[in-house]
């Protein structure tokens, strides 16, 4: 899997019921991510910062995020599945991708049964992160119940990310996440399931290694709920966190990542110390429709066209001094030290293929990448191939951030909206350019 395609779902059996997986990264470390209350391992994906969170932890490890029976992309069951069941789940998942040994990231809920099943089976965790969790439950019957008649609106986001409450778009996305991963009913049964939930006498059981952690300010499971849960496994490590909501993968996910990784490896990795850092305008292009043009023109003459595309790509490139890092098939990624030249490239190489009758999408963003041999990564290649997923037929898509700094050279930008772009925090203002 490359760094810009999201990981394929798969299906593992634990008795009669499917389980729906995912995995990400080649790492030596195998890391079950163990969800809270609901999810659905693609739609998480859709929401800002998920997929980068899954991505930094996928650069040492190989990580497998799954749903509950009974949610997601998982068999549906009826009524909510006990803690001995989830448990046979995520045997059954560690099973089917071949885990002898995993470390259990729980989040929230998912905290409580990730420390049953190091208690119970401490041969296959190494270690044990929790994160945003609670030994007895929080939550009341009455809470529960307004919580139901507000699913599918996107009231949860209040607790889970606060500082997105008052963003419409937000509120909405999350609103989808609500009605995908459950339904009112499903959410309720496991919400009145999980108010019984009490693993307290079982935690000072918990031998294997374990990382607590928690956010001072998150509203939906006050600290309080972490601190006690770290006072009752023995030899747990604390770590208390100044800012942030409930949601993991949103604030200072670099520092949380970085905890997790020295926690389970011993070190860790100082990205300015191995790769190379620099400021660049990043280009990303594509074929509009090549799939479907190759199966019409037939493998020789698509074939051709292809390396007429190519040749056009390096010419172009070169012109406007840009470096080709690679093709991707059906398109191209490069680099400028101008977002000028590179803005002027994209306009000419798209116009030079569109002759040919290969027409193109291209986004652009400048912003810090880093050097990996003859490759590169980091966000700023992220955001230019989310910019170019939002690219009309002939289009030539660039961020905000390019427009501010071109200004006075002669380039035209027309607004074409808001966007949050897919794995990427935030609204992205985009602007399709013109000479």
């Amino acid at each position: 899997m490359s760094d810009f395609d999201l990981p394929e779902t798969r299906y593992a059996t634990s008795g009669d019921v499917s389980i729906a997986y995912q995995v990400m990264g080649e790492g030596p470390i195998d890391i079950i991510m163990v969800p809270g209350i609901v999810s659905h391992v693609e739609f998480m994906h859709e929401l800002p910062g998920f997929t980068a969170f899954l991505r930094r932890l996928a650069a040492f490890a190989r990580v497998i995020s799954f749903d509950k029976r009974g949610q997601g992309l998982s068999d549906r069951t009826p009524g909510a599945a006990s803690l001995e069941q989830r448990m046979d789940d995520v045997r059954a998942v560690m099973d089917e991708i071949g885990s002898k040994q995993a470390t259990l990231i729980g989040f929230s809920e998912g905290c409580a049964m990730s420390a049953l099943f190091a208690a119970t089976f401490p041969e296959r965790v190494t270690h044990l992160v929790l994160c945003g969790g609670f030994a007895k439950a929080y939550a009341t019957e009455e809470l529960i119940l307004q919580r139901v008649k507000a699913w599918g609106t996107g009231a949860m986001i209040r607790g889970l990310i606060p500082d997105q409450a008052s963003n419409p778009d937000a509120v909405a996305q999350f609103a989808k996440f609500e009605r995908l991963s459950a339904s009112p009913s499903t959410y309720k049964a496991f919400g009145l399931l999980n108010i019984d939930i009490d693993v307290r006498s079982i935690l000072p059981n918990v031998r294997v290694p374990t990382l607590v952690m928690h956010r001072l300010t998150d509203t939906l499971v006050p600290v309080d709920y972490g601190r006690d849960l770290s006072s009752r496994i023995p030899g747990a490590k604390y770590i208390e966190y100044p800012t942030g909501g409930h949601a993991y993968w949103i604030g200072d996910v670099e520092t949380l990542t970085g905890d997790i990784e020295e926690f389970i490896t011993g070190h860790r990795e100082n990205a300015s110390e191995t790769l190379e850092r620099l400021l660049a305008t990043v280009l990303f292009t594509d074929i509009v429709d090549s799939t479907r043009s190759a199966a019409a023109m037939g493998d020789h003459t698509w074939r051709r066209l292809l390396d007429s595309h190519d040749q056009i790509a390096r010419q172009t490139v070169e012109k406007f001094r840009g470096t080709l890092i690679k093709s991707t098939g059906d398109g191209i990624l490069a680099t400028f030290d101008g977002p000028g030249r590179a803005v002027r490239c994209a306009l000419a190489f798209e116009a030079a293929s569109r002759q040919i009758g290969l027409p193109l999408r291209a986004g652009i963003h400048t912003g810090e990448i880093e050097m990996r041999g003859h490759d590169i990564g980091g966000i700023a290649v992220h955001a230019a191939a989310r910019v170019m997923a939002q690219c009309a037929p002939s289009e030539v898509l660039v961020s905000r951030v390019v427009t501010d700094l071109v200004a006075g050279a002669g380039l035209k930008f027309a607004p074409r909206g808001s966007y949050q772009l897919k794995g990427i925090p935030g609204n992205w203002d985009l602007y399709a350019a013109a000479v």
